[in-house]
């Protein structure tokens, strides 16, 4: 059971690691407001499987955010004359979405504020990931640190905590933690160019990390794939 006057803010996209976060955080007897960032991301089911996910796993509160990166672009998931790759390849991918984490995590750190919370979850990972820059440790540390330098809370002496449990943890290795705590994944939704009903491709970079994460944990892939494929 949650403890309402322990408050944390946990970023839930609707994927498989921010679910499992979730499913942490609440374990650990935090009361969960959820936030969801419409991005301007062209995997939107994603927002669709975050309301399901906030309300599954116990989120006190659910809220969305839109910020417009697509205006920006500068991303396959952002700008669609920018095709999803498919294939594997070398450095930083072009899924990457420039300054989206510090975004997210600065939304995420001004509604903390607002609350009184001092803990924020990110589903972040350095081990089973894509390479992002910003989903390294020493992001983490960093953005800690601006959260108690920049803040009211912070100056006063309310320190923020940017809580990361997944960030060394295979992607097995996450499953098998959620499934323990009752994630159920096939409301997740990872795939980066998934149909408006959820429906993977299973080709691009998050299905693959996704199900071979399943078939290490020996967990049977519970994901919905628009059609048959070889991932």
């Amino acid at each position: 059971m949650s403890d309402q006057s322990r408050r944390a803010v946990v970023l839930v996209s609707g994927g498989l690691d921010s679910a499992t976060v979730l499913a942490i955080a609440r374990a650990e007897g935090y009361a969960c407001h959820a936030l969801s960032v419409d991005y301007g991301q062209r995997h939107a089911a994603e927002l669709e499987a975050s309301r399901h996910v906030a309300s599954a796993l116990g989120a006190v509160e659910h809220r969305q955010v839109h910020v417009d990166l697509g205006g920006i672009a500068g991303s396959a998931l952002t700008d669609h004359n920018i095709p999803v790759p498919e294939a594997e390849g070398q450095g930083i991918p072009v899924t990457y979405v420039p300054a989206r984490n510090t975004i997210m995590l600065s939304i995420a750190l001004g509604w903390a504020e607002v609350l009184g919370a001092q803990d924020i979850f990110v589903g972040v990972n350095a081990v089973d990931y894509s390479g992002y820059p910003d989903c390294r440790p020493a992001f983490i540390d960093a953005f800690e640190r601006l959260a108690n330098l920049a803040t009211k809370a912070g100056v006063e002496g309310r320190a923020f905590h940017i809580r990361a449990p997944l960030i060394r943890m295979s992607k097995a290795e996450i499953i098998t933690k959620g499934i323990e705590l009752g994630v159920d994944y096939a409301q997740t939704v990872s795939c980066y160019q998934a149909d408006q009903h959820g429906r993977a491709c299973g080709r691009c970079d998050s299905c693959r990390l996704r199900a071979a994460g399943f078939a290490e944990a020996g967990v049977p892939d519970p994901t919905r794939y628009a059609r048959k494929n070889d991932a």
